[in-house]
């Protein structure tokens, strides 16, 4: 069952994600249009402030999966039900507090932002930090139930409400936008959904998966241990929210509400970038806890990162070097006029990014062995560096100066630093891990070559001219992925999927 789960988790996975981003690249373009530019940007400057709040969660939901699996190889469950009553206290208490820090910033937004916004734009802002604070603290108690269905395995439930989530989210906000409504309808929907999710979540963990709940006897020395275990990841969560919010913010205070819109956009496809790797690791995270939890076999564990990395590696570079040779052309198309930085935006964040991405699931095998420590330290102080050397950029150069600045960072940081410590700390064969990465090269700039090639033949000036020279470029891709990049076991699931597919059929 535990199989049958874990590959349909994979495959809801990315189901999930494909139509997140076919949704996206149809429903932006739309979105952005009937938002204006200004709208667009105040609505992406006051999510990323509220996004902050979400550090009130102190790393705990992440420990969540661990400590939970300490006490299922036990069959403690009586130790699970005092973890669960333990983590949804913490958590309703958490929720409390983010209402009210939230409040705090609601009543001083215009002190906040009185140098980038109008007034018009200030009582905007005040709405829709109250609808997202109040959506914020939703999700707090929500990961308690979220975090208990991963631990169970139970991918197949947990993927179709994000599927559900994903497709109403657009068909019920476009009505709303096309009545006039602006960026507090799209506000309100998520808002609507948030609850929703959180209403399904209590009604299966409890009646499906019979979660329990013992709120006496509450262990003060294992919250104490949790409290050290979530500290560093509670730090890493700074840095995430250093590198992907706090250059809006910036733009915000120096550049205005445009400057933000236009580095929204190119964020937006960093963010589409990033879904097609962290969606199908996140369902290897109960397994990884397992092993290090059994055997801490460091082999097994590189094997496993190495086949999760190829695979990712190979969808990613697609969609790279793909964005690099039509990237210009499909955001004047997408995004409309007026966006043209937004290119060089989405380059200087997806490139760095590519590398920690193809290697998410090193976080989870850090914090399986308990050595996240290290990793969270260091990029806190590169985050910090980030802010400081992000602000005369932005000064100078705008959004694109934004975006450099957090691309040097990540480059010094998550590349370079984070390799050397797999290597030589968390013990996994990194040369074995990008020995096989490289293999998957020559395919890859065959049909890099191949699309340069068509861009020299046919120019574009149509979206005809955009599909059939991107036809010609993936179709190159796939075929030399599969002659020349992909491994026997590789090939074994490609040729198992098209049987399947062929068998159907019949």
């Amino acid at each position: 069952m535990k199989i049958n789960q874990l590959k349909m988790g994979v495959v809801l996975s990315y189901i999930t994600m494909f139509i997140h981003n076919i949704i996206s690249i149809l429903y932006t373009p739309i979105m952005l249009r009937l938002l204006g530019k200004s709208e667009y940007g105040l609505y992406q400057l006051v999510f990323s402030v509220v996004s902050y709040l979400g550090l009130l969660s102190f790393g705990f939901g992440s420990a969540y999966v661990r400590f939970y699996s300490r006490y299922k190889v036990k069959n403690d469950e009586d130790g699970i039900a005092r973890l669960n009553g333990m983590f949804i206290t913490i958590f309703l208490i958490i929720a409390l507090i983010s209402i009210v820090s939230g409040s705090i910033l609601v009543f001083n937004i215009e002190t906040i932002f009185k140098q980038g916004l109008t007034g018009s734009e200030i009582d905007t802002a005040r709405i829709l930090m109250i609808l997202m604070v109040f959506n914020l603290a939703v999700t707090f108690p929500s990961s308690v139930f979220d975090s208990y269905v991963t631990a169970h395995e139970c991918y197949f439930f947990q993927r179709v409400i994000g599927l559900l989530q994903t497709v109403l989210n657009p068909f019920l906000t476009l009505p709303l936008l096309l009545m006039g409504y602006k960026s507090i309808s799209l506000v309100t929907i998520t808002t609507v959904l948030t609850l929703g999710k959180f209403i399904m979540n209590i009604y299966y963990c409890r009646k499906k998966i019979n979660m329990k709940f013992r709120f006496k006897n509450i262990q003060f020395s294992l919250l104490k241990e949790i409290w050290i275990f979530s500290f560093f990841i509670f730090l890493n969560m700074i840095v995430d929210q250093i590198n992907w919010s706090v250059d809006k913010f910036i733009l915000g205070m120096f550049g205005g509400t445009v400057a933000v819109a236009v580095y929204a956009v190119g964020g937006q496809i960093n963010s589409i970038y990033m879904s097609l790797s962290t969606s199908v690791s996140s369902v290897f995270i109960p397994r990884i806890n397992t092993i290090a939890a059994d055997s801490n076999d460091n082999r097994q564990l590189t094997d496993i990162f190495t086949r999760v990395g190829r695979i990712q590696f190979i969808v990613l570079a697609l969609i790279l070097f793909g964005f690099i040779l039509f990237g210009k052309y499909f955001i004047s198309i997408w995004a409309g006029n007026g966006y043209e930085h937004a290119y060089y935006v989405a380059l200087l964040l997806i490139i760095p990014v590519t590398v920690p991405l193809i290697q998410n699931l090193g976080i989870e095998i850090q914090r399986a062995k308990n050595m996240h420590k290290f990793r969270s330290v260091v990029y806190f102080i590169i985050a910090i560096g980030n802010v400081l050397l992000s602000i005369p950029l932005t000064k100078v150069y705008g959004e694109v100066g934004a975006a450099l600045g957090t691309a040097i960072t990540m480059i010094l940081g998550n590349i370079i630093i984070m390799n050397w410590y797999y290597q030589a700390r968390v013990k996994l064969d990194m040369k074995y891990f990008w020995g096989n990465i490289f293999k998957l090269f020559p395919a890859v700039l065959a049909s890099f070559g191949t699309g340069l090639i068509a861009l020299k033949l046919i120019t574009l000036n149509s979206v005809i001219d955009f599909v059939i020279v991107g036809c010609i470029y993936v179709s190159v891709y796939l075929i030399c992925m599969y002659l020349f990049g992909l491994n026997s076991y590789e090939k074994g699931l490609v040729n198992g999927m098209i049987s399947k597919v062929l068998r159907r059929r019949r």
